[in-house]
């Protein structure tokens, strides 16, 4: 809270110093800066787009009652229960701030369910729990530290959680139960970024796993009663995990994991011998989720192939799986088994429909969607799919051409059409085509092109991929972006004069340095919470990422690494930047501080460039309330009417032409 405080003071200090030059005003909870009024024909337009709902499951309910998901009624996103498919949801919890997940207790004599919630995005989360007997809830945790990763005992008279509560710094392990929270115990005090796994089938154990990175991380049993903790696999190399779960007599486990492979396999561990038995050989791309019946006798699985997920079940005693062709094509979110293991329940999104939750009886592939989410009235054969394209980039890949997957939103009527880059953040996430109301609105109504390019460095590719933009290969994922505009030059489909870049978190470093590198290329840019020079970003960024982002991007007190980050950081090239920039920022946000957006407006304005400024004072990583989300969607069209779709760019810095082509 300190720091957010002190940056706060940041914010106004600098904010007063332009306020002689930029237009500031305030509306509810945003600051906007050198944004005009927005034109109600704008708003109406999007109006329908806004109002798109979808579903998410988070648990079934005991003795076969129903499902609880997550889904947006208001102005952010409320636990609600369904009792059957098809039938009128029932809203549960009423905050302000949006609900995290909803774990039910596995024994029914506890008739509730834990979750969790921040305050304003700052992502301090506190764990509670409902009781849906009473319609109470109460605070279990601190109310101060982070808190995640909720787990249930198999019994349901304990929970396992990560919590920050000891220094602030490192995410120790506790055990705690409900009747007596404020004795939770630290089970696990070894420093650095830990999380709980599964409960053993009988209690006994617990399984944690530390995370270093992306690439590297390490699996433990912690035995409750002697208090030890045992690492599962000790060899002297790095390995990612993924899902882990008990087999049924807790002899095993189902561990995934990339050791000794480029994808993540799912594996069998057995706990005396100690050895590994490679079970999804032939699947040549990620296993993401992974979950198994309370009886251990059906293990599902989720495969991330190039971006599409497919859904696989698999018989435990026997270890052969099969596609399940009976799920719906999309991208599959979060799933469970009911109590009896005789249905599924899932989310899927695709690019057309939004997220919904689907279940599929196991006994006879019967298929039934609980929810059915509404578009705001809006005709679903309009919108577009998203069409998976390769571009070839600068260098190779074991002496072959190296290509970079995309997807690519094609409007329908003919071009050629304005493009806009749309760049993930992570940097090890992966842009997969789900539902996006505002990318449909993009396509079809302001005819823009979207790609969605997964550069170097981003996850589902194999974990040598996954490296190529480590520490000093950083601009080498910008690159990654320049081949993708000589690529929109072949299209004839395409308008090479009207391209914008937008991103999210490192996508708004991406924006930024795109910016920088190929301004004559890009017509205007758009970043959100974007980080703008990494020596700064690391320098502030909350105490229990620091070490994990040096992992990723460089430790900043090398002074060889502090030099090549000062030295590639937009802040530093303001002056390079000639187009139009909005940037978008919570100030609430632990991850990219508020000050790494504040610097880069600062910076720009110093040089005479054009940027758009705005910042939710109860916002974090992104917007999450609606009416903050509404405006700042609204903002966004108006900044590509005008910048984008425009005929000429006049925003270009005194003395420079407009969009100079090479």
């Amino acid at each position: 809270m300190r720091r957010i405080c002190s940056l706060f003071l940041v914010v106004l200090f600098i904010s007063m110093g332009l306020s002689a030059q930029v237009e500031r005003r305030e509306m509810g909870n945003l600051v906007i800066e050198g944004i005009p009024e927005i034109p109600a024909d704008i708003q109406e337009k999007i109006f329908q787009y806004q109002n798109v709902r979808s579903a998410s499951l988070q648990d079934f309910l005991n003795y076969n009652r129903g499902i609880v998901i997550s889904t947006r009624f208001g102005e952010t996103s409320q636990i609600h229960i369904l009792n059957k498919p098809g039938a009128a949801r029932t809203q549960i919890t009423f905050f302000p701030e949006p609900v995290n997940g909803a774990a039910v207790c596995p024994d029914p004599k506890v008739n509730g369910f834990l979750f969790s919630k921040d305050v304003g995005g700052g992502e301090f989360y506190q764990i509670y729990f409902y009781d849906l007997e009473t319609g109470n809830y109460r605070l279990l945790t601190d109310g101060k530290s982070r808190n995640e990763g909720l787990v249930w005992s198999r019994k349901g008279d304990r929970f396992a959680y990560g919590s920050t509560k000891r220094n602030g710094k490192d995410t120790d392990v506790y055990i705690s139960d409900l009747k007596q929270p404020e004795n939770a115990r630290a089970v696990v005090t070894e420093g650095g970024s830990w999380a709980p796994g599964h409960f053993s089938n009988d209690d006994s154990k617990l399984l944690v796993r530390k995370y270093v990175s992306a690439n590297e991380s390490y699996l433990y049993i912690y035995d409750i009663k002697t208090q030890k903790l045992e690492q599962i696999n000790p060899v002297q190399k790095n390995i990612a995990y993924g899902s882990v779960v008990w087999a049924k007599n807790d002899k095993g486990l189902y561990i995934v994991s990339d050791e000794e492979d480029e994808f993540q396999k799912l594996r069998y561990y057995d706990i005396q011998s100690k050895k590994f038995t490679v079970i999804t050989k032939d699947i040549q791309w990620d296993v993401e989720r992974v979950d198994i019946s309370r009886d251990g006798r059906k293990l599902a699985f989720t495969v991330n192939e190039d971006g599409i997920g497919r859904m696989y079940l698999m018989d435990a005693k026997t270890n052969s799986y099969k596609q399940m062709k009976n799920v719906p094509a999309g991208q599959l979110g979060s799933m469970g088994f009911d109590e009896q293991g005789n249905n599924l329940a899932f989310t899927v999104s695709t690019p057309k429909y939004p997220a919904d939750v689907y279940s599929v009886n196991l006994q006879n592939n019967k298929v039934e969607r609980w929810t059915y989410s509404e578009v705001g009235g809006l005709n679903t054969n309009k919108f577009v799919d998203a069409e998976l394209i390769h571009y070839p980039t600068f260098d190779n890949d074991n002496g072959s051409p190296r290509t970079i997957p995309a997807f690519y939103y094609k409007p329908k009527h003919n071009g050629p059409h304005p493009v806009l880059i749309s760049i993930h953040g992570g940097p090890e996430s992966q842009y997969t085509p789900s539902f996006n109301s505002f990318i449909q609105y993009l396509v079809t109504e302001m005819g823009i092109a979207v790609i969605a390019p997964n550069v170097r460095g981003s996850s589902g590719y194999g974990k040598t991929y996954l490296q190529l933009d480590n520490g000093y290969k950083r601009e080498e994922s910008v690159q990654d972006i320049g081949k993708l505009i000589e690529w929109i030059k072949k299209q004839p489909e395409l308008d090479e004069s009207k391209i914008c870049v937008y991103g999210g978190s490192y996508g708004g470093y991406m924006v930024l340095a795109s910016m920088m590198h190929y301004k004559d290329q890009i017509k205007c840019g758009i970043d959100v919470v974007g980080i703008s020079n990494f020596v700064t970003f690391l320098q502030n960024t909350q105490d229990y990422r620091r070490d994990l982002r040096r992992a990723e991007y460089g430790d900043e007190q090398d002074p060889k690494m502090k030099e090549y980050l000062e030295k590639i950081a937009p802040a530093k090239h303001a002056d390079k930047i000639n187009k139009p920039l909005f940037v978008i920022q919570g100030l609430n946000d632990p991850r990219v501080p508020v000050s790494e957006s504040e610097q880069m407006v600062a910076e720009i304005r110093k040089n005479g460039g054009d940027v758009w400024y705005l910042m939710a004072k109860d916002e974090g990583h992104g917007f999450q309330k609606k009416v903050n989300r509404d405006y700042q969607l609204n903002a966004i069209v108006m900044f590509l009417e005008e910048n984008l779709l425009a005929k000429t760019s006049s925003s270009a810095l005194p003395g420079q032409g407009g969009v100079q082509k090479k």
